[in-house]
């Protein structure tokens, strides 16, 4: 008899499958016995399939409604991932709180946010006691992050006149010296990638009292335009020379993040703290990145769709068990695989295509789809 052959359809916006559904990534999933398959979005979703899998960032109260139709249809489905998980990435304030909802054992790491504060109106914009406990530099970032190119416009603001061209609502994150280098954590289940990339320079004390007004940019990891180009730039950052985190302690974290927020596909900003260099900041969370732009991304994507596909099958169908067991560790449904390493990877320029090129504002939280296996 032969081996059973698996379909996981994908729903996504032309941006996002343009950079996702390569030929390479086709092959070799389908060389493993996956096929994805393009859903129709201009036919109900519950008329196609079956699938065993739906692989989707879309959003909208009509695609809410399509995937519980589907999961009514075929309560057996996995859902990558359920909306309600999704929606908490959309404010970056409840983002980042997710990081405070666990802890990690680590005799020589430590973890947490920047300090920051979220602005309303102009008037507490302009009131230095609402945000006193900010120190300048602060980076000023929309509020909402949908995905959409406003929601990346950020700005690295340096005193009280930079403030001028902002506009509420934003959350204004203290800026932190980092070595001028980002690490981008890619998690798909299990499965974690760390990349480092160029981020900004720091910015001294000194340097500080001659910087006026702000400088804008789309993401953090992109470099003002005026310094891209410059040799001596990246002569001076020395990425190649930049150590990357523990892996194991970045395992911990992409674990830790992805029970508390119940999502499978995403990833995470991290710096190091110059002033503490075991001291690490959780800066930005993205549903659903660019995985494209991850080195190796074809065999750690179709490495991530083997474990949900099979695990599903094992398991005849039924919803998988991912609470835990007495000693702390996951009673998972998938089959867990070597973690990818990615220490010799160095990306020097970043592309403008923002990490979640789709989005929409939260909606309700309390909508879910109890009949279909969602994300772990």
């Amino acid at each position: 008899m032969a081996d059973r052959r698996y379909s996981i359809g994908y729903a996504l916006r032309p941006k996002k499958q343009h950079s996702f559904i390569q030929d390479s990534l086709l092959a070799l999933a389908s060389s493993r016995g996956i096929d994805l398959v393009k859903i129709d979005q201009d036919r109900p979703l519950s008329d196609q399939g079956p699938f065993d899998c739906i692989l989707h960032k879309l959003y909208g109260e009509d695609w809410r409604r399509q995937l519980k139709d589907f999961c009514a249809r075929y309560p057996n489905a996995v859902i990558l991932d359920a909306p309600d998980a999704i929606e908490r990435l959309h404010n970056r304030i409840s983002m980042l709180q997710v990081v405070s909802e666990f802890k990690i054992e680590s005799p020589t790491e430590s973890f947490g946010i920047p300090n920051q504060i979220v602005i309303y109106d102009k008037e507490t914009l302009f009131d230095e006691q609402a945000w006193a406990t900010l120190k300048f530099p602060v980076i000023a970032k929309p509020l909402v992050a949908d995905g959409s190119a406003k929601s990346h416009k950020m700005a690295l603001v340096f005193n009280h006149e930079g403030l001028n061209k902002q506009k509420p609502p934003i959350v204004l994150q203290e800026f932190v010296n980092h070595g001028g280098v980002i690490f981008k954590v890619y998690v798909a289940g299990v499965h974690v990638k760390c990349v480092k990339r160029k981020s900004l320079p720091d910015v001294s004390e000194e340097k500080l009292g001659s910087l006026q007004g702000s400088l804008s940019f789309s993401q953090i990891s992109n470099l003002a335009t005026n310094e891209k180009n410059d040799d001596r730039y990246y002569k001076r950052m020395h990425l190649e020379d930049t150590e990357m985190p523990p892996q194991s302690f970045v395992t911990d974290i992409a674990r830790g993040l992805r029970q508390a927020m119940k999502l499978n596909l995403f990833n995470f900003d991290v710096i190091r703290d110059s002033r503490v260099g075991n001291r690490y900041l959780i800066i930005d969370i993205n549903y659903f990145p660019g995985y494209a732009k991850m080195p190796c991304y074809e065999t750690v994507l179709t490495d991530f769709f083997f474990d949900i596909v099979h695990s599903s099958d094992k398991e005849e169908k039924s919803r998988p068990n991912f609470s835990e067991n007495e000693d702390g560790s996951e009673k998972r449904g998938l089959n867990v695989r070597p973690v990818h390493s990615c220490d010799q990877e160095v990306r020097k320029l970043v592309s403008n295509i923002p990490d979640g090129e789709d989005g929409a504002l939260p909606l309700s939280p309390h909508s879910g789809l109890p009949q279909c296996i969602e994300n772990p």
